[in-house]
């Protein structure tokens, strides 16, 4: 048994199968939302009293690019994060705040060549490193 690079195989593989995917991805696609400038607003409501309270808030920018999620619980904000993009438009930092919009955390990404996540670094408000993940895409070859 033979392992390859998944990126290797998936582009190989969506080469070959293009032609037979595309006609029936199209009739099962639904339209996709305009992102540009939305915010998505998500509302809880009790079966009983019918009140709503705000649980999630997403906002995407003019690109359509997801910059900020804020969580919400019936006493305010839970946590918050905001995202920053690289000049090759992937996510370069996730900052992390708590519910006081103090900073606990934030996330450095790496990219590979084909444009997936190669390192993701973690650091606390300081900046000092926690930990580092790394992503391995591989897949079993038959």
């Amino acid at each position: 048994m033979k392992i390859k690079r998944l990126i290797v195989a998936f582009a190989a593989a969506s080469l070959l199968l293009a032609p037979s995917f595309s006609a029936g991805a199209q009739e099962a696609q639904t339209p996709k939302i305009n992102k540009k400038n939305l915010v998505i607003k998500e509302w809880n409501r009790d079966a009983k009293s019918h009140v709503q309270v705000l649980d999630h808030v997403t906002t995407y920018n003019a690109d359509g690019k997801k910059i900020e999620e804020i969580e919400y619980n019936a006493t305010g904000q839970k946590w918050r994060k905001r995202y920053e993009y690289g000049p090759e438009g992937k996510v370069s930092r996730e900052l992390v705040y708590d519910d006081r919009n103090r900073l606990v955390n934030y996330k450095k990404f790496e990219y590979n060549e084909f444009g997936r996540k190669k390192i993701q670094s973690t650091y606390n408000a300081r900046g000092t490193l926690l930990s580092v993940k790394t992503f391995e895409y591989i897949t079993e070859d038959a």
